[in-house]
C-alpha cells in the first residue's frame, strides 16, 4: 500500500491529516470551491463536481447522528447521496486492486476507509458509508458540507465524518 510520508502524533504510520484539526466546530467552509479531486495510485487525478454525484445511483441512510467531541449530538438525520463503494466503482478503473481510500476535507481533516469496510455494505438496506449531498430531503448547504462523508457506524466522536470533502485518494494494494 502507498504510504503518506507525513505523519505526526496521530499514531505510528498515520498521516498528519488523519483527524488533523482541533475538535472545535468549523462554522465557515474553507473556501468557495466545492469540487473534489480524485487521486489514483498512478498519480492520475480527476476533478469531480458535486453535481456529478447526482448521475450515480442514490442511497439514503436513516437515523444518523453527528456527535462531536465536546459539542454533543445532533440528529437524527436522514442523509442521502452516493454510497462510497458506488462512487469508487464508477471512477476507479476496473481491475485496479485498492486497499484504502483517504477522504480529506478542505480544512485538513480526514478519514481512511478500508476496502473491507465497503464490501459488506453494498446491500440496498444497509447503513452504507455515503458521500452525502442531502440531509432530510434537502440539499446540503456549503456551510453544512455540500458533500459530506457519512459513516453511519460512527457513534462516538464523529471522527470518521468528513465535512467539505475536497480530496479522495485511492491507495493500491
Amino acid at each position: 500500500m502507498d504510504s503518506d510520508p507525513i505523519s505526526d502524533s496521530n499514531g505510528a504510520g498515520n498521516p498528519a491529516w488523519l483527524h488533523g484539526h482541533p475538535h472545535e466546530p468549523n462554522p465557515a467552509p474553507p473556501g468557495v470551491d466545492a469540487t473534489m479531486c480524485l487521486e489514483l495510485p498512478d498519480g492520475t487525478t480527476q476533478t469531480i463536481a458535486p453535481a456529478d454525484l447526482a448521475t450515480l445511483p442514490q442511497a439514503q441512510v436513516e437515523d444518523c447522528y453527528i456527535v462531536s467531541t465536546g459539542h454533543g449530538a445532533s440528529g437524527p438525520f436522514r442523509f442521502s447521496g452516493v454510497r462510497l463503494a458506488d462512487f469508487l466503482h464508477a471512477y476507479v478503473p476496473a481491475g485496479l486492486a485498492w486497499s484504502a481510500v483517504d477522504v480529506i476535507s478542505g480544512d485538513g481533516f480526514g478519514n481512511r476507509i478500508y476496502a473491507q469496510e465497503l464490501t459488506h455494505n453494498r446491500a440496498p438496506t444497509s447503513r452504507a458509508i455515503l458521500l452525502a449531498t442531502q440531509v432530510d430531503g434537502e440539499p446540503l448547504a456549503r456551510a453544512a458540507g455540500l458533500v459530506r462523508l457519512i459513516v453511519p457506524s460512527e457513534t462516538e466522536d464523529a471522527l470518521r465524518q468528513v465535512k467539505w470533502v475536497a480530496r479522495i485518494v485511492v491507495h493500491d494494494v
